[in-house]
């Protein structure tokens, strides 16, 4: 089976799954996530669940939590896709970087661990037409030099919201990131001038959000 078939039936279960966002949809249906897996992995690649990227215990997240994640992250932009600036925390293999720039944003991703950097500036190049910059460097701490942000997503879970993320934050804007320990949970916080507005959205399971780079 093609892979252009399996991303087609991965899309299909995410519409299942309660994914609306067509333009969510169209970038799942767009980006080979199969480049961004371990090779032997690839053939596993649609399936609906986490898999080791082998390096420091991390993981590429099952697709229906990225596209969840994007579709929260799109809500209020014109067409259901995105705009403006993001700054994503946790590149990783850079699979949601890449979904990100499909959507039409313009992508600053932060990694702490410079292999998993590296990896995702390989898979980037092998994807046209999206604009991305990734950084080594300690996530909490955002990318001020570039700040603001319209939108920040974190891929890894902190015990609360880190306030230089808030702090680089445009006017409206929307920080999504996982929040707790053994418990965790989706908080989408939005940036208003009568301070911040907390939403607690489902339940999740992510790595926790570590300090320095490695």
């Amino acid at each position: 089976m093609t892979s252009q078939r399996t991303r087609a039936r991965m899309v299909e279960r995410l519409r299942a799954q309660g994914i609306r966002n067509e333009s969510v949809l169209a970038a799942m249906a767009a980006i080979p996530r199969h480049i961004f897996v371990e090779e032997a992995l690839a053939l596993r690649a649609y399936e609906d669940t986490a898999l080791p990227l082998g390096l420091s215990g991390q993981t590429i997240s099952q697709p229906y939590i990225v596209a969840r994640m994007l579709e929260i992250l799109c809500e209020g932009h014109r067409g259901g896709g995105g705009c403006g600036k993001v700054l994503e925390i946790g590149a990783g293999c850079g699979y949601q970087t890449a979904l990100l720039g499909h959507l039409g944003y313009e992508v600053y991703a932060v990694e702490r661990i410079r292999p998993l950097l590296l990896r995702a500036r390989k898979h980037l190049a092998q994807i046209p037409n999206i604009r991305t910059r990734l950084r080594h460097a300690d996530g909490n701490l955002g990318w001020p030099e570039v700040a603001p942000f319209d939108r920040v997503i974190v891929a890894a879970a902190a015990l609360v919201a880190p306030q230089e993320l808030l702090r680089q934050l445009t006017m409206n804007g929307i920080l999504l990131l996982p929040v707790g320990g053994d418990e965790q949970y989706l908080c989408r916080i939005q940036k208003t001038p009568q301070g911040f507005s907390e939403t607690r959205l489902e339940s999740v399971r992510f790595v926790p959000l570590l300090t320095g780079v490695e």
